[in-house]
């Protein structure tokens, strides 16, 4: 009995030594990435750095679009207006310009002004004969009426522009008020500034043509006054008194 005991645990013990070195062979050869080693520390900081990183091209996106926003506003305050109004302001002012160019006898011109009063306006001639006194006179009726009718032309030359005004101001509201940028806005309120402008001129247009009308009436009333006193005084100067002659009545 014990001899049996004795070999089996010899038996045993054989299959024990001989099984070692294949054991240990195997723990030998087992490939590496059979064991899989965590490390939270590390694991912690690469989600951390890569959190950091996204964050940081977010930052990146939102500059781009804040640059890109900038650009574009910056495209539209750059932006010109596409209405203009300058040609049509020009033309009311030339229209204008040529009525008042067009004046009658005496136009808006000191050297003018000077020669004409000092031959027709000035004072009378005591030498002048009658029919000299009466031509004189009825030249400066024809230059007080030529001043009236040319004050009526500027006034309705300047009533003719209101309706180009309105029209032209109401478009500028309207480009003002659709303005993309502060350029378009500046040229807005620079082209209704110069609207005004042009009213400005049409109102000294029609306050200048008045003026040289009311002007040449006064100027008439004084020069047929001074006639007036010439011709009195050469009517009683002696003479031969009233000598009877033949008159014809009927052609006959």
């Amino acid at each position: 009995m014990n001899s049996r005991g004795n070999r089996s645990r010899a038996v045993l013990l054989a299959a024990a030594v001989f099984a070692s070195p294949f054991a240990i062979s195997l723990m030998v050869t087992a490939p590496a990435q059979a064991f899989i080693v965590f490390d939270p520390s590390n694991y912690t900081q690469n989600v951390l750095t890569a959190a950091r990183s996204l964050q940081q091209i977010t930052n990146q996106i939102t500059s781009l679009q804040n640059q890109a926003q900038m650009l574009i506003n910056q495209g539209r305050n750059l932006a010109s207006l596409p209405f203009s109004s300058l040609q049509q302001l020009q033309q009311s002012v030339q229209r204008t310009q040529q009525l008042l160019g067009q004046a009658q006898n005496i136009a808006f011109d000191v050297q003018q002004v000077d020669k004409i009063f000092q031959q027709q306006y000035g004072s009378v001639s005591l030498s002048a004969s009658d029919e000299q006194l009466v031509t004189d006179a009825r030249s400066r009726w024809h230059n007080t009426v030529g001043g009236l009718q040319d004050a009526m032309r500027v006034q309705a030359g300047v009533v003719g522009n209101i309706d180009i005004n309105r029209t032209q101001m109401s478009a500028l509201v309207d480009a003002s008020q659709s303005a993309t940028g502060g350029l378009q806005a500046t040229q807005a309120g620079n082209q209704l500034l110069a609207l005004q402008a042009q009213q400005l001129a049409d109102l000294t247009a029609v306050i200048a043509a008045n003026g040289r009308a009311q002007a040449l009436t006064e100027a008439e009333r004084a020069a047929a006054a001074d006639q007036g006193r010439e011709q009195r005084r050469r009517f009683l100067i002696p003479g031969s008194g009233y000598q009877a002659s033949d008159a014809k009545m009927f052609n006959r």
